[in-house]
């Protein structure tokens, strides 16, 4: 056997073992160049196979008439631009007169299939104009984020789309969110995650944990407040209505509504505010919001409904006043009791992991999609972390959240606990942390949310 042969051999064989156990770096070293070339090679021949091709323009026609020359094959879309990334390739394309976007929608999985590629999805850009992401391996077998984020203010990155992309939690876009799921579906390292990315940015975070803080409590130096049991959640809510209408106050006083103001200076949420007067934005976590709405006696029953109301006063009006809800359960239906669903109704986000039955994936998507139903549903047990993220508009994603384990989350929300701000309203209810040598450090901000 020559020396060639060997190396061939050996290359062949290293390609395999990548791609069966790293099948990244397979992408990053071998599969682009082999993806942009099966994609340039087969591109005519895919399209007109798909169907996604139009007949030749009638001058043409008439031109190779005149001329004596071969008929014009029917032309596919123009491909404006091919850029590979880490997990994929990028197409955009220009459509032809009488192509729309929902014809590339539609051959999607037989463009996965003639490619040679993992997934393929389409959205379109503007009107003509469609962008189609190739994946070139399952990126949600084992989660790994890319280096480089865009994290923004109240915009964190928390999971990885299934076209490769960075699934982001915007609470100035969506301000509420419900997740569900059952049991061992991984909402907990979800919400983790979420955490995790909040921890070092300039908010209040505000804990409801009625299974004794065993979930909120171990990242409790990064918390303002946090109630382990429903009677302080009550408790922890009413403050934050209260505050809610002070915040309100400082608004009214600020919206500068005078006759040689634009109105795109006028204040109508804590954003419009000057630095100086901003009051700190406060984002509250249930971690399990059933516990606060079941009941046993009379007593038990008006403090659940006191919740409610609380819970359905932040999610109308607590936008503006900068307080964004983010409540997980396994289920949210109507037998929780009047109230719930009008709550449900106000949360924008909807994610749900693995659920147990069908109705409970028709609580998070059957008014808004019910495709998104069918696929919250197929969630296989051992997919952990596997979620369906949609919104009141109707779209949805594949999502999963890197894994991130409890001690991880506890180190982030440690490194930055002095960012916690000290809430006067929720001064009685921040955590007591025996031994703890961090102080919390009021922020200027947080000071004239109350003034």
């Amino acid at each position: 056997m020559t020396d060639f042969t060997v190396a061939l051999v050996l290359v062949v064989a290293a390609v395999g073992f990548l791609r069966w156990r790293r099948p990244a770096w397979y992408w990053l070293t071998f599969g682009v160049t082999l993806a942009v070339v099966r994609v340039l090679v087969r591109y005519g021949s895919v399209m007109d196979a798909c169907g996604l091709t139009v007949p030749p323009a009638r001058w043409r026609l008439a031109l190779a008439r005149a001329t004596n020359r071969p008929i014009p094959e029917a032309r596919p879309p123009r491909i404006l631009r091919l850029r590979p990334t880490r997990t994929g390739l990028v197409l955009r394309l220009k459509l032809r007169p009488g192509q729309d976007a929902f014809d590339i929608a539609a051959a999607s999985d037989r463009l996965r299939h003639s490619f040679s590629m993992y997934g393929v999805t389409s959205r379109e850009l503007r009107s003509g104009v469609v962008e189609v992401r190739m994946t070139g391996y399952d990126v949600l077998k084992r989660v790994q984020m890319p280096a480089e984020t865009d994290p923004r203010p109240m915009r964190v990155p928390v999971a990885l789309r299934q076209d490769g992309s960075v699934h982001y939690r915007d609470y100035r876009a969506i301000p509420h969110a419900l997740t569900l799921g059952a049991t061992e579906s991984g909402k907990s390292v979800y919400q983790r995650n979420l955490v995790a990315g909040l921890a070092p940015m300039d908010v209040a975070l505000v804990g409801i944990d009625c299974k004794q803080g065993v979930e909120l409590f171990p990242l409790a130096r990064r918390f303002s407040a946090l109630a382990d049991d429903p009677d302080t959640a009550a408790e922890v809510l009413d403050a934050l209505v209260g505050r809610m209408e002070r915040v309100y106050q400082v608004i009214r006083a600020q919206q500068r509504i005078t006759s040689d103001v634009p109105d795109a200076e006028i204040a109508a949420d804590i954003w419009d505010l000057p630095d100086e007067l901003r009051p700190v934005p406060v984002v509250v976590l249930v971690d399990e919001v059933a516990e606060l709405a079941l009941y046993a006696s009379k007593e038990e029953e008006k403090r659940r409904d006191r919740i409610v109301t609380a819970l359905v006063r932040l999610a109308q009006l607590g936008r503006a006043a900068g307080i964004y809800l983010e409540i997980c359960g396994q289920r949210f239906g109507s037998e929780l009791g009047k109230g719930i669903t009008m709550l449900r109704a106000q949360l924008t986000g909807r994610t749900a992991h693995r659920v147990n039955d069908e109705s409970s994936a028709n609580m998070a998507f059957g008014d808004i999609s019910p495709d998104a139903v069918l696929a919250a549903i197929q969630i296989p047990a051992e997919m952990r972390g596997l979620a369906i993220a949609g919104d009141s508009s109707g779209g949805w994603h594949r999502i999963r959240a890197p894994h991130t384990s409890l001690r991880q989350a506890v180190n982030v929300c440690n490194r930055h606990a002095d960012r916690t701000p000290d809430l006067p309203e929720l001064a009685p209810f921040r955590p007591a942390l025996p031994g703890s040598d961090v102080e919390s450090v009021p922020l200027i901000k947080a000071s004239s949310a109350t003034a």
